[in-house]
């Protein structure tokens, strides 16, 4: 009897010693990421329940807020005269921008990963626009593309070419962030490169034997290969362009400074010119520190979170078509 005792008390001991142990390895692990996870429920999580607690009251930020429902929610998507307009300026920017600047950014990369000389130096001259503070960059092409006296119109004139408004105009304003946004694809420009520079070159040599040219070896071999990092640069393109902000504030804001001292003392500064500029996160921003109505501007970021949620979602379930990754399983 007492053997088979000690007998079923020894697996008994093993079980509690390993649960022992594997609740000190989940202590150490929550010790490690203490930091990680004080500083997401801080910085993150916190605001986040905040806001979507707000966007259902009526908030100032000199009283208490006050519960109202859905009322927020039913003037953002019935009743307010302007979001229409920032919603259609936010698609323009990404259907427009986003892909133009993927292009661009792979153009580039390309040409790098094929030169033969000064390959350090025009890698420098490319990625330092990225390396500029957007304000200082958009403060910069406000004045290169100044109608009056930007450099860029006094050298089309002397083309005998009557340059455009740029962003004195509405046509041309959008258009003119695109130009400020393919100036600074530094940062992009270098993963596209980075990920050319890492496709296998018995790709290319076994193409090559099988008579394929420059263009089939691009189509076939290089844009499989690097889709991964396509699928990132879209994916962080689109949410960059979903809370596009600094630049067209900036923009607006200097572009009406220099119409009121050319005399029109009419404009409006945020989305100047005639709400050309006025993109969804600019909306949003005058809603809550012009107007000082946080709890509609809650309810504009919690819409912007979830379309933002939304879109990524669609766009990483319908890549699985195009997204090619070397070595997965088929």
């Amino acid at each position: 009897m007492a053997s088979s005792a000690a007998a079923t008390a020894q697996p008994l001991d093993r079980t509690r010693a390993r649960r022992r142990a594997a609740w000190r390895r989940r202590r150490l692990v929550l010790l490690l990421m203490a930091p990680w996870l004080i500083g997401f429920s801080a910085f993150f999580g916190y605001p986040l329940v905040m806001s979507v607690y707000l966007s259902f009251t009526h908030y100032d930020l000199l009283s208490s807020p006050k519960w109202i429902g859905t009322a927020n929610y039913r003037y953002l998507f019935t009743q307010d005269p302007q979001v229409g307009e920032a919603v259609k300026n936010t698609l323009w920017i990404i259907a427009v921008m986003v892909p133009l600047q993927v292009v661009f950014a792979f153009g580039v990369a390309l040409m790098l990963a094929r030169a033969r000389r000064g390959v350090g130096f025009f890698r420098t001259i490319f990625y330092l626009p990225a390396l500029a503070p957007p304000v200082a960059a958009t403060l910069a092409f406000v004045y290169i593309l100044n109608p009056a006296t930007g450099p860029v119109n006094v050298l089309l004139k002397h083309l005998g070419i009557d340059g455009p408004l740029w962003f004195q105009s509405p046509s041309w304003s959008k258009p003119s962030l695109v130009l400020l946004g393919l100036w600074g694809v530094g940062n992009i420009m270098i993963i596209f490169l980075a990920a050319i520079l890492d496709v296998p070159r018995h790709l290319y040599e076994s193409a090559e034997l099988d008579g394929a040219g420059p263009l089939q070896r691009l189509r076939w071999v290089t844009l499989p290969t690097i889709s991964p990092v396509i699928l990132f640069s879209v994916v962080i393109g689109v949410i960059a362009g979903l809370q596009y902000f600094t630049q067209a504030y900036v923009a607006a804001n200097v572009a009406s400074g220099q119409a009121s001292q050319a005399g029109d003392q009419t404009v409006n500064n945020l989305g100047y010119p005639e709400a050309s500029t006025l993109f969804y996160p600019v909306e949003l921003y005058q809603h809550g520190f012009r107007y000082f109505n946080m709890g509609y501007a809650s309810a504009m970021s919690v819409l912007l979170l979830v379309v933002a949620f939304t879109i990524t979602v669609l766009i990483i379930r319908n890549s699985r078509r195009w997204v090619h990754y070397v070595g997965a399983a088929k």
